[in-house]
């Protein structure tokens, strides 16, 4: 390992292998058994409301746990960090498939989304240790960005296809089963990559939130992760509530927004080539403004459908790729003395963007008509083309 690029002997294709399954597993973990949540207080013998933290607990922890694991993946190393998240995630996951009462239960997916953000922290620091300045860092970023979008569709579609052959518990074991093999990968072939040069004194937090970078492309992170979120609240309320979708239809309709997201990731390192983490980022944005006008004009000038709510979508998720591929990079290049500082702030901070102003969005406009996607959209993106320009002015000048 040196000091300024760590070692990693391994090709695209191989490291996506190796750290794809993290990303995967914690964000399928998160929804995989709602299909299942109406039946589980009378199996667990608890009240409804119980199992329902069980849901908005892990999403709580896995964004502030980072605020631990980030800082300790800088001290410590990635690898630890990264194989003992994942050893609780898998040992835990297969604890929920035993659990015989609902505190038990409980007190197990706290401890799953402990280790899914260990594991998740020390993946996304790896990825900026080795891939920093490199255009396969796109590629990677912009995958993970599409796994973080695709796997709310598919996961309560995995975990009723699992319940219904086997029960509730088989969805957990399914769970702890998926881990065995990641872990085992990680553990023979994830070297450490935590640059020799950090020390104690240099893992403060505050140089990176007084950095402009690191909020503007942070922000462009939220605005195209939280278009997504957006669209996952509101389009079973649009197309099966209101439209009539069966729930068949409705989940490939919504496939094929991810659909294009995973198209558009094979050219991402085309795309960073070209354009830059500045200008990939700008794209990013004016593809939000533009699906947001062509929802704007559906809404008013028709009823919801296919062409009017979908189609809008697939220039988003075109949007969502261009941003997810650099707002990483462009967040953290500053940083490399304490990545995993830095990624812990960058995802919490994400999370909270999200959580805070997509769900306002939701619950203030009408969640059957695309208007808190479009106020989402608009808003967001308007402001982050706002603050590239003023750091790409600043940085003009700082020249």
């Amino acid at each position: 390992m040196s000091k300024k690029n760590p070692v990693w002997p391994y090709g695209l294709p191989a490291a996506l292998l190796l750290m794809a399954p993290f990303d995967l597993l914690t964000s399928l973990a998160m929804d995989i058994y709602l299909p299942v949540v109406p039946t589980m207080p009378e199996k667990l013998g608890t009240s409804p409301a119980l199992i329902q933290l069980t849901l908005s607990l892990y999403m709580v922890l896995l964004g502030a746990g980072q605020i631990v694991f980030g800082p300790l993946s800088d001290r410590i190393g990635r690898r630890p960090v990264l194989l003992g998240g994942a050893l609780l995630f898998g040992a835990t996951s297969f604890g929920l498939a035993a659990a015989t009462s609902g505190t038990v239960f409980l007190g197990l997916r706290l401890l799953q989304a402990v280790g899914a953000s260990a594991a998740l922290v020390a993946t996304f620091a790896t990825v900026r240790d080795v891939y920093a300045e490199q255009p396969e860092g796109a590629v990677i970023y912009s995958l993970f960005s599409a796994m973080l979008a695709f796997v709310p569709a598919l996961g309560p579609i995995i975990g009723a296809v699992i319940a219904y052959q086997g029960g509730w518990r088989v969805v957990f074991v399914t769970l702890g089963l998926l881990t065995l093999p990641a872990l085992l990968n990680a553990s023979l072939r994830w070297h450490e990559t935590r640059p020799v040069t950090h020390a104690a004194k240099r893992l403060a937090m505050l140089p990176i939130l007084q950095s402009a970078a690191f909020w503007t492309y942070t922000l462009a992170f939220s605005a195209a992760m939280g278009s997504f979120f957006v669209f996952f609240s509101t389009a079973p309320r649009v197309l099966i509530a209101r439209v009539g979708y069966s729930e068949l239809i409705f989940s490939l309709a919504f496939g094929t927004v991810a659909g294009i997201m995973i198209v558009t990731t094979r050219f991402a390192k085309r795309f960073v080539a070209r354009w830059g983490i500045p200008g990939c980022a700008k794209r990013g944005m004016t593809l939000l403004l533009s699906a947001a006008a062509l929802l704007c004009l559906g809404q008013m000038r028709s009823e919801p459908s296919f062409i009017t709510f979908i189609m809008p979508m697939w220039v988003a998720a075109a949007g969502i790729v261009f941003t997810g591929a650099v707002a990483a990079n462009g967040a953290l290049a500053d940083f490399g003395d304490r990545a995993g500082t830095a990624v812990a702030l960058y995802f919490c901070i994400e999370s909270l963007f999200v959580g805070a102003i997509g769900t306002l969005a939701v619950l203030t406009l009408n969640g059957e008509t695309a208007w808190p996607l479009i106020a989402y959209m608009a808003v967001m993106a308007m402001t982050v083309l706002l603050a590239l320009a003023l750091l790409q002015r600043h940085q003009g000048k700082s020249r």
